[in-house]
């Protein structure tokens, strides 16, 4: 008999509301639901996956039951085994080297937003091991933990085509990795003819809806946002009274921009003097004004900590923090937080001294400096994900033992092999391990070298519950469709199951997912039922908080700060070693062996990070993976458009058909994410592993990345391209 069932879309971090039909327990059709997130259907009529549903839930290449290697790793060769057969001998492997090499021999590794983190992190947590390893360094943590440091919170940025009266969209494209709300916001905005500036390098989809495209070259951002800091001050176009009333430091920020003149600026960035104040007196000029940030800022290495300082700086002296159309400073969550989920309080001091590294930012000993001033407004930042292993030194402690040997590695929602830096690096330590457990919806290339593989329950087969990892007072989500087909499971499962095996149970008390929801929700008053007939949780936001009296005090509650104001020198940068100020790094420049320089972010619609290439109706859109160039480069090289090319760095090389676009001189973008799912799944091909992946061309050296969060460097990569 067929129902109609609320439920959510799960292929980008968006989980945009679904209603399904389901007959006799399989989903066999689906349309958007406008009673849930984004609440206009028309906004996805644009995308080309959630059509695919009832052809993902049984696509004849996921993965539906549990699988052990037993050929040589890589082989392709699986066994069928159950369940308790597979979490059994997990749990006994994972014991046996918690005996011989202590808890943090295990790591784990996650991807984006679309998985939910706090089972594996409480997991961790209750395991022993400081060793998870995520995306953080190059996706949100820079700009979180600067915004923190700098606010006392960290913010998310506003565009609303009503209230905003200029936005700037810095190394973002949300026509291709968006495609939802925001973008429809875009386009909204851009016919009010408000000034819309976009900074990329490439003149992309979003790019030509702007008033003004910036063609700034890779790895100059910070060098960039210090010039419009200094045609803001030195034409005194600052928010004097928000300074002189909330902002700590402003003379030394003075101080520290004066060097960056427009005409410094263009020699270095490749923006031309005169737009460098234009833009300058258009941000701060037509208040409410947004400041939107992307990953192409968080992927340029030792610039992508300057960047986001100088960024915030921005926001603080034009008077465009926490002011509706511009940005809001967020709320500690009143359901239980991602914090207290993952047990990281919980977490001893012994073992976190165990982390890797001494990354100065992004450690434990700095998050409980943080801690100690955000507790000034009540608030807790989720710790695990803040404190997350840089990723190099886990693949080198697992290929030297050094400075202890890592083992064990269990990867959940991500493809490491695709997506981390130095693919190769990374290969080579994936194969050295004793244990490689993989949950995953299909076969991918570091799916094919594991010891156990997973089926992972995936879109409508499983509960969203997305929460911003805790940093705001907001959850969007809903109720799975149906059961899992076959022997998936969801994320959830899989860890209460493991932890269960290994001495946890007395922390895993919840029967389901939904009931461990249920209990995230019961401070709220709110229900699970009742939250996913809409699918959201919010309140209204408030504006101006630092303004609003603390009832204690009798003063108003400034900022979660050393100074209780904007730092725009921070006290804290400078007190663990940091540059209290926004300082531009050096770039490696080309030369003669590699005289471009190399961009390696860039996504495609309808792809979604590197899934989905095994869909016959997705393919066709998207044939080929493209490397651009401008078509002076293209002269230059002696290339046409459609040509074949190797793109090679110092660490390897891989090929594209090359594209011709508007975009840099001298400059290479290739796309992130590519492999073949239709090339044998095993030992040498992997899928296509080493044919087109940007990360064969990225190095993550420890001691070349951000010393603050430990960025490596994406973009701005010496390179040459030769035609094949």
């Amino acid at each position: 008999m067929k129902e109609t069932v609320k439920t959510n879309c799960r292929f980008c971090g968006y989980q945009c509301g679904l209603m399904a039909t389901v007959d006799d327990g399989r989903v066999v059709a689906v349309e958007p639901d406008p009673t849930q997130y984004p609440g206009d259907a028309t906004i996805q009529r644009g995308c080309h996956r959630w059509r695919l549903v009832p052809e993902f839930l049984d696509h004849p290449e996921r993965v539906n039951h549990p699988l052990k290697r037993v050929g040589e790793r890589g082989s392709g060769k699986w066994e069928r085994i159950t369940w308790d057969q597979a979490l059994d001998e997990i749990a006994g492997k994972l014991a046996l080297l918690k005996e011989q090499f202590g808890p943090e021999t295990l790591a784990s590794c996650i991807g984006g937003p679309h998985a939910v983190f706090w089972p594996l992190h409480r997991f961790m947590t209750l395991f022993g091991s400081p060793n998870n390893v995520g995306i953080g360094q190059i996706c949100w943590n820079p700009g979180t933990l600067i915004n923190s440091v700098t606010y006392g919170w960290t913010i998310d940025n506003e565009l609303d085509p009503q209230f905003t009266k200029c936005a700037i969209l810095w190394g973002v494209n949300q026509a291709e990795s968006d495609n939802s709300l925001l973008w429809h916001q875009i386009m909204k905005f851009s016919r009010t003819g408000k000034p819309l500036v976009v900074i990329d390098p490439r003149r992309t989809r979003t790019a030509e809806r702007a008033t003004h495209w910036l063609a700034v070259r890779p790895g100059t951002d910070a060098v960039l946002a210090m010039g419009f800091i200094n045609v803001i001050i030195t034409e005194r176009l600052y928010n004097t009274e928000f300074v002189d009333a909330w902002c700590h430091g402003f003379d030394r920020l003075a101080n520290q921009a004066a060097p960056y003149t427009p005409q410094h600026v263009e020699a270095i960035t490749g923006i031309k003097a005169e737009v460098v104040a234009e833009v300058a007196r258009l941000y701060a000029g037509n208040t409410p004004s947004s400041l939107f940030p992307g990953r192409g800022v968080d992927q340029i290495g030792r610039n992508s900590v300057p960047t986001h300082h100088a960024f915030a700086a921005l926001r603080a002296i034009t008077g465009n923090l926490d002011a509706k159309g511009a940005s809001h400073l967020t709320e500690m969550p009143d359901f239980i937080p991602e914090l207290d989920l993952e047990l990281s309080e919980q977490f001893p001091e012994s073992l976190r001294a165990k982390q890797l590294g001494d990354l100065k930012l992004q450690s434990y000993a700095t998050y409980d400096r943080i801690r100690q001033l955000t507790l000034k407004h009540g608030k807790r930042l989720p710790m695990r994900y803040l404190t997350s292993a840089q990723p190099n030194l886990v693949w080198r402690a697992m290929l030297t033992g050094k400075p202890y040997p890592i083992r064990s590695l269990i990867v959940m929602a991500t493809n490491p092999l695709l997506t981390q830096a130095d693919a190769g690096l990374l290969y080579e330590a994936l194969k050295s391990l004793d244990l490689l457990v993989v949950l995953e919806l299909f076969q991918t290339p570091t799916s094919m070298l594991a010891d156990y593989v997973l089926p992972s329950a995936g879109a409508l087969e499983r509960p969203l519950f997305e929460t911003k990892a805790g940093t705001s007072n907001l959850i969007y989500g809903g109720a799975k469709a149906v059961a899992p087909y076959y022997e998936r499971r969801s994320d959830f499962d899989f860890w209460s199951a493991l932890g269960r095996r290994l001495g946890q149970e007395a922390h895993w008390p919840w029967e389901s997912f939904e009931e461990s929801l249920e209990a995230t929700l019961a401070p709220t008053g709110v229900s699970w039922d009742l939250f996913c007939q809409y699918g959201l949780y919010n309140l209204p936001e408030e504006y101006g908080k630092y303004e609003q009296i603390d009832f204690q005090s009798g003063k108003p509650a400034g900022f979660a700060t050393t100074t209780g104001k904007v730092e725009l020198y921070n006290e804290l940068l400078a007190e663990i070693g940091g540059d209290p100020l926004p300082s531009p790094k050096p770039l490696e420049q080309p030369g003669e062996d590699f005289p471009l320089h190399l961009i390696t972010g860039a996504r495609y619609q309808p792809f979604y990070a590197s899934s989905f290439r095994q869909f016959g109706s997705l393919r066709p859109l998207h044939p080929e993976p493209w490397a651009e160039v401008s078509s002076t480069t293209a002269t230059k090289l002696g290339l046409e458009d459609g040509c074949r090319v190797w793109v090679e760095t110092g660490r390897g090389k891989a090929q594209f058909v090359l594209k011709v676009s508007q975009m840099c001189d001298n400059v290479v973008s290739v796309e992130y994410g590519w492999w073949y799912p239709e090339l044998p799944a095993s030992e040498p091909s992997l899928g296509g592993l080493w044919l087109a992946n940007a990360n064969v061309l990225t190095n993550a050296d420890y001691e070349a990345s951000d010393p603050l969060v430990g960025t490596a460097t994406y973009n701005g990569i010496p390179c040459r391209v030769l035609e094949i």
